[in-house]
């Protein structure tokens, strides 16, 4: 492990050789779009997630090099929870914070004014139960909305597009995949209920960014 850090040190420190670097900051904005875990359950068939919401976030990156780029992103994403069975569904307010630092492999922005990129990442996400607890609640012998809070380690990869709008001013467009464990301290299941491990948020995104 330790001589794959000094590996990468001295391949970044080779990539800048040369470079002028420049940083980028900017913000996005986008739907994040959850999938369900399936519920493991003697009671019957269910499922278990968040519900499609926004995403609004900002970023400050980096050029290392002409193809490689890092940054440091945040978003905040308004998702509530949600309990499904058959046609019976059960929601619960609730939002959650991204923080994360991306590698970016993009083709050279000195040559052309539209841009494909590729990233990849890692950090943390943040989940919060917002809305109020009740006595009873519906689906409650599949799980149970709690309004507290989970950090859960993140890994997101995507890719997208920049769009040169002037010598300084970029449009970017991508989708990344956010990955986590399954947050079951916001929405718990009972005891003999199991959640399928990983969730993921797919969000698709539109931003401005400056160069300078």
């Amino acid at each position: 492990m330790r001589t794959f850090g000094i590996g990468v040190f001295f391949l970044a420190a080779a990539a800048t050789c040369g470079y002028s670097q420049q940083w980028e900051f900017g913000g996005v904005g986008g739907a994040a779009f959850l999938n369900s875990a399936a519920v493991s359950s003697p009671l019957g068939a269910a499922t278990a997630g968040f519900q499609q919401g926004g995403t609004f976030g900002a970023f400050l990156g980096q050029n290392i090099s002409a193809h490689i780029a890092g940054e440091i992103r945040y978003e905040y994403m308004q998702s509530n929870l949600e309990l499904k069975s058959g046609n019976a569904t059960a929601t619960f307010s609730g939002v959650a914070h991204a923080v994360h630092y991306d590698l970016l492999l993009h083709t050279n922005r000195r040559h052309s004014p539209v841009q494909l990129f590729a990233a990849i990442g890692g950090g943390i996400k943040y989940y919060m139960g917002t809305g109020a607890e009740a006595a009873y609640q519906p689906l409650s012998q599949f799980g149970y909305f709690t309004k507290t809070s989970a950090i859960k380690p993140m890994v997101d990869a995507g890719g997208g597009a920049t769009f040169a709008m002037s010598k300084h001013v970029f449009l970017r467009t991508e989708v990344r995949d956010f990955i986590t464990p399954f947050p079951t301290q916001v929405l718990t299941p009972p005891n003999g209920v199991k959640y399928a491990r990983l969730l993921q948020d797919i969000v698709p995104m539109v931003g401005i960014s400056y160069m300078f």
